[in-house]
């Protein structure tokens, strides 16, 4: 598996397609609330298998954190640690741009995935995109 961010309009299409066929296709997210209109402000990151690409996510800074969004692994992916592995190179990035808290709305049925990474939920239950979530909210740490 690597793990990479995007910097080519290529990269930006599989991420791009990974949200389409995980949120858009599987969970009946709304195109318009999928592509929001904040991708361009955001830090887009690709996962590969070879070549096939299996997971993506965005990151955005707002506030003081560094928001995690969209993470995605496609469905035959699944249980092999790679959404793990994408949240923590996500990590790396947030404390690399000077931030040492990370921020997510994690949906329910993931929230003892994100309390496994250290992740502790801070809201109550909300809806978004039709789907329940939670906030959830991690204190990083800088690895010497």
């Amino acid at each position: 598996m690597n793990i990479i961010k995007v910097t080519t309009p290529k990269e930006l299409e599989h991420a791009y397609h990974i949200r389409t066929v995980v949120f858009i296709e599987e969970q009946q997210v709304p195109y318009e609330e999928e592509m929001d209109g904040l991708d361009e402000e955001a830090i887009h990151f690709i996962v590969y298998d070879d070549l096939t690409p299996v997971a993506a996510s965005r990151l955005r800074f707002v506030d003081n954190y560094g928001k995690l969004e969209r993470i995605c692994v496609l469905k035959e992916y699944r249980g092999k640690s790679i959404g793990k592995h994408l949240i923590q190179a996500m990590e790396e990035v947030i404390l690399d741009h000077g931030y040492q808290q990370a921020k997510l709305n994690g949906q329910i049925h993931a929230e003892k995935f994100y309390q496994g990474l250290g992740y502790k939920t801070v809201s109550d239950e909300f809806m978004d995109a039709g789907i329940p979530h939670v906030m959830m909210v991690k204190q990083l740490t800088l690895h010497d």
